[in-house]
């Protein structure tokens, strides 16, 4: 590749046409067909195309829906945006059994999210918390124009505190944000006030004279919201008696299944390595809610980790309780999200989605978004511990590997027939592919 000035200013088929010159053969091919993936409506890919930057076109993914969401007594038919085989399968697998045994149950434990300026300084502590505490009035006033219209909706700055962080770094302070958002997710919100917040508080250091001269300075190194919202958690769980489970392949029992579905939680609670496959599993159900209704997914799945380690270890984020004879299975995460601003008002098919969902609000949408990472996760895990992850995985991913192989409809029914009762795999798919080629 060579490099390129002005790039940003090219249209997008002047864009495309640059870089199919800097590739040959079938990837300057590709790159050509990239036209073929816009929306025929020019006023929605004018849309999409002002999502990002030097856009060339559209990436499309499977907008699957999963219904049988069985929450709070109100059944929701959920979309999921995701490419993977079996995740929506098996979410819509999970709701149907607990639609039949009570559904899932959520509550939101709080919805507080985190800004902070982040600032060093040199000078008495004692005399900056002492200014901090007569200065926080004059900063909360300073910020009411930017806050009015959150206040007006039940939300806005909810604390604002000086926080010593000197004992890890040297002269290093935070001034600590909470608030709360309400529908929306709140991004732009906190991190407007928060540098409003750092102007008028350096000039409010600058003017006190009972600061020396040297101490007169902060130098704020950034001012930004936190994605680590532990305080903007949603609880979700199911239970039901252990006989009303039923029976599992295997010949498991209901008992049997249980035992052994919460030794699977347990060791992905003490076990790191199979900690992180159980979270990513329940983060494939979140996920696709999430980009479905046009949220921020890599902001939820870097504090739904975080969260996970909170304690020092990383551990399963879902637990089992078998107490008695009832079979109790939870999920906590945090799950800072919005439904009003950004993508979600912007994208036809958040809208859509936002819609499908009945229009909920930020804590109704948190809920569902945890019933479906439950559901995932019940789904993942009841695999696992008895017919193998695979066998179901694969039969649904048989289509992709025919796919790769331009199977025809004709050898694509074939194969179908032929896998029924087989275990499938890529070189079993090629096999039988050349088999019926001749």
């Amino acid at each position: 590749m060579k490099p390129v000035t002005g790039f940003s200013k090219l249209t997008k088929i002047e864009k495309i046409e640059w870089l199919a010159g800097q590739l040959d053969g079938e990837a300057a091919k590709l790159v050509n067909s990239l036209p073929a993936y816009w929306h025929p409506d020019e006023t929605v890919q004018k849309r999409f195309d002002e999502f990002s930057e030097n856009t060339l076109t559209n990436y499309n993914l499977p907008f699957g829906i999963a219904p049988n969401f069985l929450i709070n007594g109100k059944v929701y038919s959920v979309p999921m945006v995701i490419e993977e085989s079996s995740v929506v399968a098996a979410a819509s697998l999970g709701a149907k059994f607990w639609l039949e045994r009570g559904g899932f149950r959520t509550r939101v434990l709080s919805t507080t999210k985190v800004g902070q300026i982040h600032f060093q300084w040199q000078g008495n502590k004692d005399k900056l918390r002492a200014h901090f505490t007569d200065i926080r009035p004059e900063l909360l006033k300073a910020v009411a124009h930017l806050t009015m219209n959150m206040d007006g909706r039940g939300g806005g700055i909810t604390d604002l505190d000086l926080v010593d962080m000197t004992g890890q770094l040297e002269n290093y302070y935070q001034i600590k944000l909470q608030a709360e958002t309400c529908n929306a997710m709140g991004a732009n919100f906190i991190n407007s006030v928060l540098e409003e917040l750092a102007t008028v508080f350096r000039a409010g250091v600058e003017a006190d004279e009972r600061f020396e001269a040297m101490e007169k300075k902060v130098h704020v190194i950034m001012c930004i919201l936190s994605n680590y919202t532990p305080d903007c958690v949603v609880e979700v769980s199911v239970e039901c008696p252990i006989d009303d489970l039923g029976g599992f392949p295997g010949g498991l029992s209901a008992r049997e299944f249980a035992e052994k579905f919460a030794t699977a939680v347990r060791i992905a609670e003490i076990d790191p390595n199979r900690a992180v496959t159980h979270n990513k599993g329940i983060m494939n159900g979140i996920d696709a809610v999430v980009i479905a209704t046009g949220n921020d997914f890599r902001a939820i799945e870097a504090c739904a980790h975080a969260y996970a380690a909170r304690d020092g270890h990383y551990r399963s984020l879902s637990s089992v309780d078998l107490t008695g004879d009832m079979f109790r299975f939870s999920l906590r995460v945090p799950l800072a999200v919005g439904t009003v601003g950004g993508l979600t008002s912007l994208h036809p098919l958040a809208r859509t989605s936002l819609a499908v969902l009945e229009n909920p609000t930020a804590p109704e949408l948190m809920q569902v978004m945890a019933a479906v990472g439950l559901a995932q996760n019940f789904g993942a895990v009841k695999s696992l511990i008895t017919t193998g992850i695979q066998k179901g995985h694969m039969k649904l991913h048989l289509l992709n590997i025919l796919n790769q192989f331009e199977a025809n409809q004709e050898e694509i029914e074939k194969a179908k027939t032929h896998f029924s009762d087989k275990v499938v795999s890529f070189t079993g798919a090629r096999d039988f592919l050349k088999t019926i080629r001749g």
